[in-house]
């Protein structure tokens, strides 16, 4: 790998163990920069500034061999930056490689031997699908893609919440009513769930009715059970209809409830049964104060019953057993950032993990309905994603798009890429104007890109170009080279939207180059130009990148539009 070569060969030249090699924000000012000799200034000898450092550092780098063959040109830039220009043989090389390697173009080896287990989507059992669970599906699958692209193992886990005393609601409610189980439907379930929690405000001890059925739940008994079930299946039917519809496809779905041996066994360690103590109420607690953490965990509630905490820890428990992951991603809402941090920590405290395993919280931001307060179905606010979809889909046949299967995948690609475009840490209010704008950075945009270079490919009689076709004497004009360079960095934007958890990287480069070919196309002409053959590979390897990097997003790319 170039970027690897390049860190060596800067090593080699300045001394340094850790070097920061990055993409400039000005493309004029290289394809690489570093401030090696800002940071050995910073711990280095007293003699000399800054800068000259640098210089020294490029009179060796010039004498390096891999230096020589890469680069057109080293440089140090204002107080000790050093720039590097790529050579336009480089560039095109690269482009021999994309057509080459087609849809693995892109993907490393960066994570083989290492497995990743990524928690995301984890829908409430018996709730809608809301608009909310958007982002944790939709980003959750993008990091899967993101991971398998560096040759990670990855395993996709949907964590259904299927327990609680949210359950002794909705038991209580079926019962009372005396309803009968073939009645039941998602918006049955939430419709009762809400209207629970209405009469609840009005009499309190309504919640005690709840936790005693989840107490019943727990233990076993065979009406809870029953009813419970059928609460399940009902919830899943709907679900995988929405997966279906997002093509969303998830490895696992353990409900919390797969969990409940698990927390016996956990609960009956002697190294949790040494932390555990009594809190205030009564309920057994964990105290986090060694980890800064003012607020313990609770374990089990005063009545005995588990808590979401016990289900967590017990599903870290398994999921090392199961898979001894490297790495195990929670792609869940920021809201939830308290809780992950008693969790993270009481799992260390209980040795539950390894040390050198990782785990993050990515803490999205959410969805926030249009007054810019957050969604609640308790409230009946909920926007359903389900009405979503088929808006998107309606939206999308009225721009032209009259097949239903074109409809769907410009419609779902535009959710989709409105979602993956914004930060991570970012609250996206809920606009329908917003959400579906297929102008400009789109998915659609990013879709019709791909359809006009395949159609610039089929007018093209030369059909059969190869790598081999590519002379390094290209003269290339500034359009040309611009591409070329972003090209090129199509392998580290993966790697960085990956670490970073953050696909809206890839988002803004995929855009960034989309514009690029649209500036290149509307510029001069393609078939019949001087240069027609390195024209036509330059269009054949950005439609490639193009469509690499949106199957990873989870976006489709229609031939024709």
């Amino acid at each position: 790998m170039t970027k690897e070569a390049i860190i060596k060969a800067i090593k080699e030249a300045s001394g340094a163990k850790e070097i920061e090699l990055e993409f400039p924000e000005n493309e004029a000012h290289g394809d690489y920069t570093t401030n090696v000799a800002l940071k050995l200034k910073e711990s280095g000898p007293k003699e000399g500034n800054p800068r000259e450092v640098a210089e020294k550092i490029v009179v060796k780098l010039k004498g390096n061999p891999t230096a020589k063959k890469l680069f057109e040109n080293i440089e140090v830039a204002g107080p000790g930056f050093i720039n590097f220009r790529l050579k336009d043989a480089v560039l095109i090389d690269n482009l021999r490689e994309i057509i080459k390697q087609k849809e693995k173009y892109g993907t490393s080896r960066t994570g083989a031997a290492k497995t990743v287990v990524i928690d995301y989507s984890s829908p409430n059992i018996a709730k809608t699908f809301g608009v909310g669970h958007l982002r944790s599906t939709i980003i959750g699958a993008a990091l899967n893609s993101l991971y398998k692209a560096l040759g990670y193992e990855v395993v996709g886990d949907n964590h259904l919440g299927d327990w609680g005393t949210q359950f002794g609601a909705l038991l209580y409610q079926i019962d009372s009513q005396k309803l009968s189980l073939a009645s039941l439907s998602v918006e049955k379930l939430e419709d009762l769930y809400i209207d629970f929690h209405k009469k609840a405000k009005e009499n309190p001890e309504l919640e005690d009715e709840a936790r005693k059925w989840f107490k019943k739940l727990e233990e076993g008994e065979a009406k809870a059970k029953k009813v419970w079930q059928e609460c399940v299946d009902v919830s899943m039917k709907e679900f995988d209809r929405i997966y279906n519809l997002l093509g969303v496809k998830i490895d696992f779905a353990f409900g919390e409830s797969y969990y409940e041996s698990e927390m016996k066994q956990l609960l009956a360690d002697a190294r949790v049964q040494r932390f555990l103590t009594d809190g205030e109420d009564g309920a057994k607690i964990i105290d986090l104060t060694q980890f800064g953490i003012t607020t313990p965990i609770m374990v089990l509630k005063k009545d005995g019953a588990t808590t979401y905490a016990t289900r967590d820890l017990a599903t870290i428990r398994f999921r090392v057993r199961k898979w001894d992951p490297d790495v195990i991603i929670y792609e869940v809402g920021a809201e939830q950032t308290l809780h992950f941090k008693q969790l993270f920590a009481a799992a260390k405290l209980l040795k539950l993990i390894d040390p050198k395993v990782a785990l993050i919280h990515t803490a999205h931001g959410l969805y926030l309905a249009p007054d810019g307060k957050k969604f609640s179905t308790r409230q009946g606010k909920t926007i359903k994603l389900d009405e979503v979809l088929k808006e998107a889909i309606e939206r999308a046949k009225k721009l032209g798009n009259k097949n239903e299967k074109l409809a769907q995948e410009v419609g779902i690609g535009a959710i989709k890429y409105y979602d993956l475009m914004h930060s991570l840490s970012s609250n996206v209010i809920f606009s329908w104007e917003k959400i579906m704008n297929l102008e400009g950075n789109s998915g659609p945009y990013l879709q019709y890109t791909v359809a006009r270079i395949n159609s610039v490919l089929a007018k093209s009689k030369k059909s059969g170009l190869k790598e081999k076709t590519l002379q390094e004497s290209t003269n290339l004009d500034a359009s040309e080279a611009s591409i070329l360079r972003a090209l090129y960095k199509f392998g580290e934007i993966i790697e960085q939207s990956a670490i970073g958890f953050s696909p809206n990287i890839l988002c803004n480069y995929l855009y960034d180059l989309a514009q690029k070919f649209n500036s290149f196309y509307n510029g001069d002409r393609i078939i019949g130009s001087d240069n027609e053959d390195f024209r036509l590979a330059l269009t054949l390897g950005t439609g490639q990148v193009l469509k690499n990097g949106l199957k990873i997003l989870g976006i489709s790319t229609p031939a024709k539009m």
